[in-house]
This record gives structure tokens, sequence and C-alpha cells, in this order.
């Protein structure tokens, strides 16, 4: 071959190496789609409250003793609940083993929204709360709790946006999410009472909001804000730690539930008033 013909073999070469090396990296890692392609893949965003949100509508009645359900935000001892679950109760406690229960030493009560804190000596994990990230409609939701007192948990997808008016004992109105329920613990029937004051986890494994209400007739579970829970924690002062977190998903939600559970992340609460 000749001399020019190799300067022109060497040369068409190079090109060829020079168009497959600028090409390989956009192979490997091809760019993200767009923003909206994202949300459309995710649902609309949730949108913002409204005077025309769905009321839901509690009357409540004097306190009686009861079983709900809280959570660990650090190793501190602080756990968070609904109010109504503590609210009233002379002697408010912890399970942390089989009949091994822990004695509350302080509440500290929302009196915007349904949420207490509960204050004990320490909490051995805290679960991992995320309370800034937007949500879509459609994203799915797994609350993990003690319902009818004994260990169980739902699966459900977020449908929109609610309000929550108590009547009776206490008078309120607060902004709550509401949740259409897709799957439960084989065997739980019935009532959810008890699973109040306990997370909804997004399929991350991060807390999106506290446990509050259920209308069993229409298939909903209704949470609170994470706006209304961050807001709360930070009027407290309470300081916040990320602890171990397991990946939520549809056909085995229980094992990361009852992993929570064990850890004592999501622990039950037993109210008494007193006679």
């Amino acid at each position: 071959m000749r001399g020019f013909d190799w300067v022109i073999y060497a040369a068409a070469l190079g090109f060829i190496l020079l168009v497959v090396f600028s090409l390989a990296p956009e192979a490997e890692a091809p760019a993200p789609p767009p923003p909206s392609i994202i949300a459309e893949e995710m649902g609309p965003l949730l949108p913002d409250p409204s005077p025309l949100d769905e009321l839901v509508v509690v009357q409540t009645g004097p306190p009686q003793n009861g079983v709900g359900t809280a959570f660990a935000v650090n190793s501190r001892g602080d756990w968070l609940t609904a109010r109504h679950v503590v609210d009233g109760c002379a002697k408010v406690s912890l399970e942390v083993a089989p009949g091994n229960y822990v004695p509350v030493a302080r509440i500290s009560l929302d009196d915007g929204h349904d949420l207490a804190l509960l204050s004990t000596g320490r909490s051995p994990n805290p679960v991992r709360l995320d309370l800034a990230s937007p949500m879509f409609l459609g994203s799915e939701g797994y609350l993990v709790g003690f319902p009818q007192g004994q260990p169980g948990e739902l699966a459900s997808k977020l449908v929109g946006r609610s309000r929550l008016v108590t009547r009776g004992a206490r008078e309120s109105d607060m902004p709550i999410l509401a949740w259409a329920e897709i799957g439960r613990t084989n065997g739980l029937q019935g009532t959810l009472g008890g699973i109040s004051g306990g997370p909804v986890f997004g399929k991350d494994g991060a807390v999106r909001g506290v446990i509050v209400a259920e209308s069993p007739r229409r298939g909903r579970i209704y949470t609170t804000a994470p706006q209304s829970v961050d807001a709360f924690l930070t009027t407290m002062g309470v300081p916040r730690e990320a602890g171990p977190s397991d990946v939520f998903r549809v056909r085995d939600y229980g094992a990361a539930s009852d992993t929570a559970r064990r850890r004592l992340q999501v622990v039950k609460v037993m109210c008494e008033v007193g006679s």
C-alpha cells in the first residue's frame, strides 16, 4: 500500500475511534428524561389546599382507655403520634416488648393539628423522615401500626387532599391527605382502630405523615400533610435523625413493616384515662 493510502487509512481510523469514544459515555449513561415525563409517570403533582377539598367530619367523645401507634423521630426518646390517641389520658406508655411497657414522661400536643409528641428516655431506632419532597397523586403509601391492637399494615395510593373537621369534645379544622386502600394484612378485617398515630411510609422507606383517621365505607385512610408534621417538630425544637429504612413494595410490604416494628421504630401506645 502506498504512503498516501496509509495516511488516508490512519485518518479514517482516527475519525472512527473519535466517534466511538465520544459516543460511548452517552450509551452507558443516557440523559435523564425531562421533568414533564417523570411527573407523568408518577402522576400529577399533589395540588395545593383548596376550599373545595373534601370534608371529613369526625364526632369526638370523652377520653377512654385505648390503643394507638407511635414512631420515633430521633434516638433521644421523641416519638410522634396522633393527638387523639393520647389527649385526655392520665397515663401513656409504649410497648417495647410483649407485655413490657415504658412510661411516657411528657406529652406535648399540637393545637392546630392532630399531632402529639411523646417523650421517653430513649428510642433505639428512629425512622427516616421526608417532609419536604413534592408528592404526586397515585404515589404509594404504606401505613404501619397496630390496628385493633395487633401488628398490621396497609398499602394505599395517594388520591388527594381533604380537611379533617372534628366536632364534640374537641373542635378543629385541619388539612390532611387522603389515601385509597389497595391492600392490607391477611386476616385484618373491619376497623383499623389502633393504627392511628402510625407512620405512612413512601416506597423508598421514608415517612411522609401521621395516620389520623379512616373511612371504612369509602376505603380511605387519612394522614397529616408533611408540612404539618414539619411545622410541629420545628416549633417544638425536636432534632431529627435518619435511622435505618427499607424499601416498601406492594408484593411484600409486610416484611418491611415487620422490620420497622422489630427495630422499635414503630411501637404500640397504651392510653389509660384512670377511674
